[in-house]
């Protein structure tokens, strides 16, 4: 089950959704892009699949709908791209402005509070990524110098930054444990974190959250790690 919420497994396929039963309105531009299809994609168990699509020629307008249970990660694609917007869906209407150069990189996403605590995340998370990235330049090359003192500092400051990025991933999901992000994180950034971390998430969530998908998709994974235990 780990990072069953994130992986791609399989092919991508198409479902339909009865139109009145849409209660997701996701529309937006797409700057430079006039011809093409623009698809809606969500996973289906452990499967991404197309759940709308739009084929624009001569605009860069969209519209997509979808039929939302509980709030989850979508796809916003464009055909023959390996580029996506990741979002967070839910009930109402989601406006998302996008430009096909950067598409998938400075997208503005308007109308999910799971969405809006998403960016907040993101942006320190980044910030933990490229700390990452900047040590492990430096370990290249203690390694090609065989440096071994400076290779032991190194390694050490990796998993303290990875140690920090979890205790900050795991608080953030505890301070907004009354929205389904807390769950979200929980099981694709740190799945594989100490069980009491993860437990301290779940005793912190809302009764909504608890019976969110993802909230008990993080329950049922919970309950496996300790009966592993």
């Amino acid at each position: 089950m780990k990072q069953i919420i994130v992986i791609l497994i399989g092919s991508i396929f198409f479902i339909s959704c009865n139109s009145e039963k849409r209660n997701m309105l996701v529309e937006g531009k797409i700057k430079g892009f006039q011809k093409g299809t623009v698809y809606l994609e969500k996973i289906n168990d452990t499967i991404w699949v197309k759940v709308d699509s739009v084929i624009l020629d001569g605009t860069n307008t969209f519209t997509l709908y979808d039929n939302v249970r509980s709030p989850q990660i979508y796809n916003l694609t464009i055909a023959e791209s390996n580029k996506r917007i990741q979002f967070f869906g839910e009930k109402g209407k989601i406006s998302i402005l996008s430009d096909l150069k950067t598409f998938g990189y400075h997208s503005k996403i308007k109308g999910s509070k799971n969405q809006k605590f998403m960016d907040t995340f993101r942006e320190t998370n980044t910030k933990f990524n490229n700390l990452k990235l900047d040590l492990m330049k430096e370990k290249f090359e203690a390694v090609r110098d065989k440096e071994t003192d400076k290779l032991k500092e190194i390694e050490k400051k990796i998993f303290n930054i990875k140690r920090r990025r979890y205790l900050y991933t795991a608080n953030f999901a505890v301070n907004h444990a009354d929205f389904e992000i807390a769950p979200y994180l929980a099981l694709s950034e740190i799945y594989d974190a100490n069980p009491k971390i993860l437990d301290t998430i779940v005793k912190s969530m809302s009764t909504k959250v608890r019976q969110s998908m993802y909230g008990k998709k993080l329950i049922t994974y919970l309950e496996d790690i300790k009966k592993e235990e």
